[in-house]
């Protein structure tokens, strides 16, 4: 149960999670991403999508489908702390808009955060495509994941609002900025990693290949990890 409400159930008022969606020219995605919420939505939980200075259709066609819509600076970290700073509920969990959450996500969140010492987590990931080396990478991506205790940000990290603001928020880098956020939340607490599975979009693995992109996000998290400058880290991440 959670603050006297069982999420298994849908005759219910539901209590208020804010989901975080930062969005850049997403018009082509957004729409699928926000209508897989709208269930949710009639539970009563928030879904607020932050938009970083979208030059096609993305706030015309978002903003029916979500509570609230925020304009912010561009960069996932800046735009995810104003949807944060807007939020009305008490815990808060960051989507990126190419992501689809599991069936029963929000129970899991609450069964986990009532675990005593608890503030944050993440799921397991699968990669959306077919190619069979996915699925090798996803195993990867998850043991790392578990073993190091750091999140990436399609893996939908979620946490109270009373740990948010106790980290500050997501670092204000254009890069890594999911890095940043679980090495200070690992101060705090270690995280839930929960083994239900949000899925991805792998277009960038499809269009530059598996194995470069591999290699690709490991020396940018080496590079990140050496102190190099998240702005040219990003350049290079495209």
């Amino acid at each position: 149960m959670w603050w006297g409400v069982d999420l298994s159930e849908g005759d219910y008022q539901a209590p208020r999670y804010s989901i975080i969606i930062p969005v850049l020219n997403e018009e082509e995605s957004i729409v699928d991403t926000l209508e897989a919420l709208q269930a949710l939505r009639a539970q009563g939980v928030e879904v607020i999508v932050c938009d970083g200075g979208s030059e096609d259709g993305t706030q015309t066609v978002a903003e029916p489908l979500a509570d609230q819509m925020v304009l912010s600076g561009r960069g996932r970290g800046r735009q995810m702390n104003a949807g944060a700073a807007v939020a009305r509920s008490e815990i808060l969990l960051f989507l990126h808009a190419d992501t689809r959450l599991p069936a029963g996500a929000l129970k899991r969140v609450q069964q986990g955060l009532e675990l005593p010492g608890r503030c944050w987590g993440r799921f397991d990931v699968k990669l959306s495509g077919a190619q069979p080396l996915l699925r090798v990478v996803e195993v990867f991506i998850n043991l790392r994941s578990r073993l190091s205790g750091i999140a990436t940000g399609d893996q939908a990290i979620f946490l109270t609002r009373n740990a948010f603001f106790e980290v500050k928020g997501f670092p204000d880098i254009p890069l890594m900025e999911d890095i940043g956020m679980s090495r200070a939340l690992k101060s705090l607490a270690p995280p839930l990693c929960l083994r239900e599975r949000v899925v991805t979009s792998s277009r960038r693995w499809e269009e530059h290949g598996v194995i470069r992109t591999v290699f690709l996000m490991w020396w940018l998290r080496l590079s990140y990890a050496l102190g190099r400058d998240p702005a040219g880290l990003a350049r290079r991440y495209g």
